[in-house]
């Protein structure tokens, strides 16, 4: 690490004594103080404390809806909303737009995009409805497309364009169990089927069981048959290592309030610049070029804004790499591990180009939405490990399991040990 980050990984203090090696990880006990791999625990300890801790007794394995921000972000947070309601108008009609344009620096910086390409949004699905609602390209005859797994609300903007655009909506479901080239394949035979689609809607992560599909693959894909896409990247900016020009995306919508953990209420969508034009201005604003008057959100939060370079030091602290492979390491430890018990069905490959740090689950014969309701209820009740229902996967409903930086290899395996007890009964 950098002085930086060892200066912010200090300020959580010493690791806890008497950290126990993971079983079955011989290196673990050889590591260095600051060695960031992702099975050293004490390491990650430094990190967790960095967080406010989880309520005692439960093992929060749901924070997925939206990632806690560090002590620091909210120290920060609180002082931009102390100086927001201090200065009032004398700083939000003047000064506050050159510290708005620093942050819109960093967020930039952090993409590898240009700051006029991205504009900030009040989160990932404002971003994504920006792009759907306002893609006028589209004309009636067309066809559009979306996926089983994508987000409820992105589904919803999909067929919304039937009144809007006068287009035909094709959804497809994505094949469960999946592999790359399965994935590339039902989009293939999708477009193949349906040469009127000129617009598709893919997500890099789901929200629903923590599949990434070969984004760059299927980009390239669509391109080669005129069709743009929409990429929702809600879950992917923080948790997983990409970038929006090597994968080929002009569209794309993003959140800072999730793993990047930004306040809440604060996200981006990103458009290619000589793309712009292809997403219209909002109605609130008059004809512009410029990629902010697609969005028209009135005051905003701007403590909350602000925070965003406050969150992205501590992400570049923990380091993205260290971070996803540390999710993917909780993911795997405990997937992997239940992965051949009968009557547990992981809903993501192993393959690790395909998931990230999320995955869900099912019991054999739990396929309707209240079931998996009934079997996130007992997993807290008996287990006190807390998860979270998710409806709508073509192949039936499922509990979303989704591990982060305050959580233990001790949380998982817990997690493993009682779904090896519940697909007994």
């Amino acid at each position: 690490m950098d002085l930086s980050r060892r200066a912010i990984l200090a300020a959580a203090g010493a690791a806890p004594a008497g950290v126990a090696p993971v079983a079955g990880n011989r290196a673990q006990a050889a590591v260095r103080p600051d060695d960031e791999t992702p099975n050293n625990e004490a390491h990650w300890a430094k990190v967790a404390a960095l967080f406010d801790a989880p309520p005692a007794g439960v093992i929060q394995l749901e924070n997925g809806q939206f990632g806690a921000m560090a002590k620091s972000t909210r120290a920060a947070f609180e002082q931009h909303t102390a100086r927001v309601n201090r200065e009032t108008t004398l700083y939000t009609r003047g000064p506050v737009n050159g510290d708005l344009q620093k942050v819109r620096l960093r967020a930039a910086a952090l993409l590898g995009l240009d700051p006029d390409e991205i504009a900030f949004t009040r989160g990932g699905t404002e971003s994504m409805l920006t792009l759907i609602g306002g893609y006028n390209r589209l004309k009636p005859g067309d066809a559009v497309l979306y996926a089983d797994l994508d987000y409820d609300s992105m589904q919803a903007g999909m067929e919304s364009l039937a009144k809007v655009r006068g287009v035909r909506i094709v959804k497809i479901d994505l094949p469960e169990p999946a592999t790359k080239q399965g994935l590339i394949d039902a989009y293939d035979a999708a477009l193949k089927a349906n040469p009127d689609i000129r617009l598709m809607l893919v997500t890099h992560l789901s929200h629903r069981t923590g599949l990434i599909p070969p984004v760059k693959e299927i980009v390239a894909l669509a391109k080669s048959r005129g069709v743009d896409v929409l990429l929702d990247c809600g879950h992917a900016l923080g948790q997983t290592p990409f970038s929006l020009r090597d994968m080929g995306v002009e569209f794309a919508g993003l959140n800072l309030h999730k793993w990047i953990g930004a306040p809440l209420g604060v996200g981006l969508v990103y458009i290619r610049k000589d793309r712009i034009p292809d997403i219209d201005v909002s109605i609130l604003e008059g004809p512009s070029p410029r990629i902010d008057a697609r969005v028209h959100t009135g005051t905003v939060n701007y403590a909350a804004v602000l925070g965003v370079a406050d969150a992205i030091d501590v992400h570049e602290a923990i380091g993205p790499a260290a971070k996803a492979a540390r999710l993917s390491y909780l993911r795997d430890r405990w997937a992997e591990a239940v992965r051949d018990v009968p009557g547990v069905q992981v809903l993501t490959p192993a393959d690790p180009a395909l998931h990230a740090g999320i995955t869900s689950f099912r019991l054999a014969g739990m396929t309707t939405p209240a079931q998996a309701a009934a079997l996130r209820k007992t997993l807290f009740e008996r287990y006190r490990i807390f998860t979270v229902e998710r409806a709508g996967p073509a192949k039936g409903a499922c509990v979303r399991v989704t591990p982060s930086f305050v959580n233990t290899a001790a949380d998982v395996d817990a997690l493993a040990a009682a779904l090896r007890e519940l697909a007994k009964t």
